[in-house]
């Protein structure tokens, strides 16, 4: 009776998937942060002197859509409060023309004084309100554009960071130095918390040797010549520009776009300058307008979208001649990155070839081993090896040229670990860094494994050793990039199992038994952001389809096809479904980790079609 309803089930999620691929070959859907993306991009507009009007309602109603019951806005679906986010939120509201008396805002008014108000948010929020002239640049961190000269050996230069946060910090060496002040739409002194003293406000939190650092470049600011000051802003715009993208954003994402616009514009670029031009066109595209407002995503996921839908399509059965995988294939073989060498060139040899794939439409100087990785994976498990072999080959190359010293990978950059960039006043929010992950190393592993186990049997070893080493003592992984120890867990058994099952039977079963122990009721799995806060929480939440499909993988991937949990999550699935998809509200991705999550709203459908094909391929086999 189950493995019947498995196969209608699979089958309308299959259906579903194949009326939602783009004629073009490629799967993505929204990309579902916090409302600080639109927030920012409300200020973005009034910093620029560009209306609101085209989106000020829409906008509204999404920022308010999302607000919590107490008033304030979280990070992700069900979470805490979270200060920052409330602030930008208030703000955005109120440029907008929202009434400040109105209930919701005077709640989120009361929740930001209750938390200390403007005086503890974070850097960036403080950042946007001083561009505003409501918050003093004197409580900001300072950076010296001159950074810019350093080269990549030594300490603290850009390349220290990681790319994601360098191409951040490049534009914020002209912002956080020219410190400009722009009239704002409305006075904004309430964020100020009644009692908050003033030297609160006037004074970076912090300290040790790079607080007076920050307090010295604050005084070398204050002389009235800076010799290499101008040299310093000039090389700092052509690497900018220099970075910008096809669809003129900067590594596809919000946070260097809008900075960059707003470093450029200090610059006297002006609206109409052919680069912000296609910066803000850009922008428009990653927008989305419907029944739940106007917002804007952080970024885009096609690629990784993709390549797991095709994997979800073989698992499920589908044959590698069908139309929709043919027509994927050729659209993921059309977006290797083969011409241009990006940042990542700087630590690697100078005869390593670019063959890498980016997480967006257009990325090209961020590929990044985690998505190389599992469109390999997708391209093999579509039988593309025989009509692609050197495609796949520049791939491997490229993974095992960016792997750190350590033999292990991380997602954009090798050997990007530099601990001491955190020390920095500045590095108060989001991952700074890029080291070697679990997940990641996890998916260049199995890549390498499917490839050719025998001849990277040296390169599979030392990786396969680096995660055994962070095997939690309760027998899952960390995630690093998806939510978070079903994730890490389900990432990692997957790459050992590839290898050799027997060898690693011991940790596999270890991982196994904490997931079946970690099942839900209801028959699901689930797991919240917070565990990234608290770790004692892990494998604890409301169940998800994505997380749930997870567990499942991995358990009927270690060939636990007969024990119960497996059919309870089965029947979770089949039970959740709705009109050949699922819901879900759970943000189960990660971006920085305490920071910044994502809710990938593919998770919900990809996972749970491969899980439930591989549940159809194994019960047929037995």
């Amino acid at each position: 009776m189950l493995y019947e309803k498995l196969k209608e089930a699979n089958k309308a999620a299959i259906d579903w998937l194949f009326a939602k691929q783009s004629h073009e070959g490629w799967w993505t859907d929204e990309l579902e942060t916090n409302v600080t993306m639109t927030a920012e991009h409300i200020m973005l507009l009034a910093f620029i002197d560009l209306p609101f009007d085209p989106i000020r309602e829409a906008a509204i109603k999404h920022i308010l859509s999302c607000q919590r019951y107490d008033g304030s806005w979280s990070l992700y679906y069900k979470g805490p409060a979270d200060l920052s986010t409330t602030i930008e939120a208030y703000v955005a509201l109120k440029f907008l023309g929202y009434d400040p008396g109105s209930e919701p805002m005077k709640k989120a008014l009361k929740v930001i004084h209750r938390m200390g108000g403007l005086a503890k948010a974070r850097v960036f929020t403080k950042m946007w309100l001083a561009l505003f002239g409501q918050y003093p640049w004197e409580g900001v961190p300072s950076l010296p554009p001159e950074m810019i000269f350093l080269p990549h050996w030594i300490p603290f230069n850009i390349y220290d960071f990681a790319c994601w946060a360098r191409q951040t910090i490049a534009p914020l060496l002209i912002v956080l130095t020219k410190k400009p002040v722009k009239n704002p739409p409305c006075e904004l002194r309430e964020l100020i918390a009644p009692g908050t003293p003033k030297k609160a406000l006037m004074t970076v939190p912090g300290s040790g040797i790079f607080w007076w650092i920050d307090r010295a470049i604050k005084l070398y600011n204050r002389l009235p010549r800076h010799p290499m000051r101008e040299t310093a802003y000039q090389k700092i715009v052509k690497w900018i520009i220099e970075r910008q993208e096809a669809d003129g954003s900067w590594g596809g994402i919000q946070p260097p776009w809008v900075y960059s616009i707003i470093a450029l514009n200090l610059q006297g670029y002006s609206n109409d300058h052919p680069v912000i031009r296609k910066a803000l066109t850009g922008l428009d595209s990653f927008s989305i307008c419907d029944d739940k407002g106007w917002r804007l995503q952080a970024c885009e996921s096609p690629v990784w979208d993709t390549a797991w839908a095709i994997l979800a399509l073989r698992r499920s059965g589908i044959p590698q001649n069908d139309p929709h995988i043919v027509k994927a294939v050729e659209w993921l073989i059309n977006q290797q990155i083969l011409d241009v060498k990006g940042d990542w060139a700087i630590k690697c040899d100078s005869d390593v070839k670019p063959g890498g794939w980016a997480f967006e439409f257009e990325n090209d100087l961020y590929p990044d081993i985690d998505d190389t990785a599992v469109v390999v994976l997708s391209l093999l498990a579509a039988d593309a090896h025989q009509d692609h072999p050197d495609r796949i080959q520049r791939a491997v190359d490229w993974i095992i040229a960016m792997r750190s010293q350590n033999k292990a990978w991380g997602a954009f950059d090798k050997d990007n670990t530099n601990q001491a960039v955190y020390k920095i006043p500045f590095a108060d929010f989001g991952a700074m860094i890029d080291p070697p992950t679990e997940d990641v190393t996890a998916h260049a592993v199995e890549m390498l494994a499917r490839v050719d186990p025998v001849k990277y049997k040296d390169i599979i070893q030392p990786a396969c050793k680096y995660l055994l080493s962070c095997q939690d003592p309760r027998g899952c992984w960390f995630g690093r990039w998806g939510v978070n120890y079903i994730y890490g867990t389900w990432c990692v058994v997957t790459a050992l199992l590839a290898v050799d099952k027997q060898a690693f039977k011991e940790p596999i079963e270890r991982a196994c038994q904490w997931l079946i122990s970690h099942q839900n009721p209801d028959g699901g799995w689930g797991e919240t952001c917070y565990t990234y806060e608290d770790a004692s929480l892990a494998g604890i939440g409301d169940s998800t389809p994505s997380q749930t499909a997870w567990a499942l993988i991995t358990l009927l991937e270690a060939g636990l096809t007969k024990h119960p949990a497996i059919e309870k999550g089965l029947e979770y699935l089949v039970d959740s479904q709705e009109n050949g998809t699922w819901n879900e509200d759970f943000f189960t991705g990660t971006g920085f980790p305490r920071d910044f999550y994502i809710n990938y709203h593919m998770y919900r459908h990809i996972f749970p079609t491969m899980a439930l094909g591989i549940a159809i391929s194994k019960i047929r086999q037995d």
